[in-house]
């Protein structure tokens, strides 16, 4: 059954909250550290300050309650949804995964330009009927008690779009969410009529590098190098999430110099305002998933190679931003998925839908078209 669904934090919880930002021990901090070694104190002070004293949550919530929320049960998980009806009759519905460090937020500004093109200049027949879940321990919808991987939870996409009616759709997203709608199109090649991705996996390890051009092998090498200098949160995810889960679980700023550190490293330019970051990071406190989120790593890790060796046959997109984690070359695109369109936007980063919701917007809206 789907319910309605509205948020709402008791003013104690956020009095607590108050409380424990207010207390944080702070760490010492070497000369000239910045944000080399990871979060840049200073700045995280001046934004515990303003979270503390500052920052107005129940209007951020009542902004988000905006939207059409629901919760449904999915393959014996709850889960929560935004379900926003285009304003034209006969749109192509898609469905918007997320990934890590957010939540069904990374779409919350590009909703109303997707469903409603015609309200912002663009052209009404290219509206969506969009559906953006929550992951199984990510935001509101429920902690599952085993971690599932991307795998499983593109089967639990496929059985909410079918009981919402959908026998056809489109599927997008980036980080995880990439992942998830790239098994949504290897295993409902049925239903889903084209999918669109910010970012492309690695090779499965039982490709042999010699087999790669010298542009894939350069790209393979990249990531190698980034997975050394900025890997090392993924890695704790992947092998201690609970470790970790016990002080960010515990503590609100450790928990914002968790979270804001990514969104700074992987944006274009950090261009988020301190009510956008601490919206993101209000999910994640407010419903305990920052272990429940992280342990999904964990999962992922144990998908089988041969399934990351499969090769999308569905029509394939790519919108690959500047800012973002480095950027597979079009062998890797060729050689992995069926690949209709690639597009490289002039701004934008990991989280492009929240900092260019008008860019992004449009490559959806462009590539799409043709599989309407």
């Amino acid at each position: 059954m789907v319910e309605p669904f509205v948020a709402h934090t008791p003013s104690a919880v956020l009095d607590d909250l108050r409380a424990r930002l207010r207390a944080t021990r702070w760490p010492d901090v070497p000369t000239d550290a910045g944000w080399a070694m990871g979060t840049d104190i200073d700045y995280l002070r001046d934004l515990v300050d303003y979270w503390a004293d500052g920052f107005d949550w129940p209007a951020q919530e009542a902004e988000l309650n905006h939207l059409p929320r629901f919760r449904a049960s999915v393959g014996g998980h709850r889960i929560h949804f935004v379900h926003q009806r285009a304003a034209t009759t006969g749109a192509l519905p898609i469905v918007l995964s997320h990934g890590w460090p957010d939540s069904f937020w990374r779409y919350s500004a590009v909703i109303p330009l997707l469903t409603d093109p015609g309200a912002h200049g663009a052209d009404p027949a290219d509206a969506f009927d969009v559906i953006v879940p929550d992951m199984p321990g990510y935001g509101y919808s429920d902690r599952p008690a085993a971690p599932l991987n991307s795998v499983d939870v593109a089967g639990l996409w496929s059985h909410l779009m079918s009981s919402l009616g959908y026998s056809r759709y489109g599927a997008a997203g980036g980080d995880l969410g990439s992942h998830v709608s790239r098994y949504l199109a290897l295993d409902d090649p049925a239903h889903v009529v084209a999918v669109h991705r910010m970012d492309a996996g690695l090779p499965a390890p039982s490709l042999d590098p010699a087999d790669l051009t010298p542009e894939e092998r350069d790209w393979l090498s990249g990531a190698q190098a980034w997975n050394l200098s900025e890997g090392a949160y993924a890695a704790v995810h992947r092998t201690k999430p609970q470790t970790a889960a016990v002080g960010l679980n515990d503590s609100p700023a450790g928990l914002a110099a968790w979270i804001v550190e990514k969104m700074r490293s992987w944006s274009d330019g950090f261009p988020f305002t301190r009510d956008e970051i601490l919206t993101n990071v209000m999910i994640y406190w407010l419903t305990d998933t920052i272990g429940s989120s992280m342990r999904m790593y964990r999962a992922n890790a144990g998908i089988a190679p041969e399934q990351l060796a499969r090769r999308v046959e569905v029509p394939s997109g790519f919108s690959l931003f500047p800012g973002d984690i480095v950027r597979p070359p079009r062998a890797w695109l060729e050689r992995s998925t069926n690949l209709a369109r690639v597009t490289y936007p002039e701004r934008g980063g990991h989280f492009a839908p929240i900092e260019q919701p008008e860019l992004y917007a449009r490559e959806l809206r462009e590539f799409f078209r043709p599989y309407r």
